[in-house]
């Protein structure tokens, strides 16, 4: 994420326009824990709070209400339309997860607000950042949640499951419109270069994962997660406690109306037999998309008994 908005201001400032290096991000977002990144997430419920007053002050649009599934409400994008509208001159890209918002509490948002997202970035002439580290590589039920929107952004940032979390790695892809202006710019490159960039290990890691995933069944092995987490997640809803329930590919939340109780919750998933790490008001699991039928039911009774 912190390669990405280098990417972005470095790009203005080979073109000539050095002013715009600020950015545009949805509350209730989660970008990591580096000094940029975290000046784009939630200003209010992030973990960020006490860098608030050093960190660079960026422009907020209100978190997406339509949820996946529902009826789409044009309404839903005006603050983001506003912003733009009213600060574009400014600002060097848009950045956001798409479709799924992660630690700003697991919540499915329709896609045609990433689509209608993409278009105001053209419009006003603003980058797209897309942060894919958590919904990347089929999490969602597409190899990339941004295709539930039809759309490519200018840069997009990948973890996580590029090793298959075997050892760390990202990776910060853009167009050859982004890349070729650096080759025009005044260092000719982009400003960065870590010591463990492309570390060659972590790299063969990556390539393996990649290749196991395409030769796997990938999709219908979300979708039969999908179905089993819907159906074994779906008696939730009935507990007095439980605010929502949803799920997407091999995604499951289960969302309280009060915090979790981890001192409570925590021991009564160890002993029904599944490691889960639930935060905020949300009990959730992401499976590996291997996961067997039986071992996932484990996962889902074990919720539903830590609830009980």
């Amino acid at each position: 994420m912190e390669v990405a908005l280098k990417v972005a201001i470095q790009y203005w400032f080979n073109l000539g326009k050095p002013e715009k290096n600020r950015f545009l991000t949805i509350r209730g977002g989660y970008h990591g824990d580096i000094f940029a990144a975290m000046s784009v997430c939630d200003p209010v419920n992030g973990m960020h709070h006490l860098f608030k007053a050093v960190l660079r002050q960026q422009f907020f649009a209100d978190v997406p209400h339509v949820s996946f599934d529902a009826p789409w409400n044009g309404a839903d994008i005006k603050s983001f339309a506003d912003q733009l509208e009213a600060h574009h001159t400014e600002i060097a890209a848009a950045i956001f997860e798409p479709v799924v918002q992660g630690a700003g509490g697991m919540w499915f948002y329709h896609p045609e607000y990433v689509r209608q997202a993409k278009a105001l970035c053209e419009q006003y002439d603003v980058l797209l950042i897309l942060d894919e580290i958590a919904t990347g590589f089929g999490r969602t039920g597409r190899m990339f949640a941004c295709e539930y929107a039809g759309i490519s952004p200018d840069i997009l940032c990948l973890g996580k499951a590029l090793t298959g979390g075997m050892l760390s790695l990202a990776a910060t892809l853009t167009t050859r419109r982004v890349s070729q202006a650096f080759a025009q710019g005044e260092a000719g490159v982009l400003m960065h270069g870590p010591t463990f960039m492309a570390n060659p290990l972590a790299c063969a890691v990556a390539i393996e994962s990649i290749a196991i995933l395409e030769d796997s069944d990938w999709p219908g092995q979300v979708a039969t997660i999908a179905h089993q987490l819907k159906t074994e997640l779906e008696p939730c809803r009935s507990h007095p406690a439980v605010k929502d329930v949803r799920v997407l590919g091999a995604i499951g939340v289960v969302e309280l109306h009060e915090p979790v109780d981890m001192a409570q919750i925590q021991p009564r998933l160890v002993e029904a037999g599944a490691w889960l790490r639930p935060f905020g008001r949300l009990v959730y699991t992401m499976p590996p998309y291997g996961i067997e039928p039986k071992e996932l039911r484990v996962v889902t009774e074990a919720i539903l008994r830590s609830l009980a």
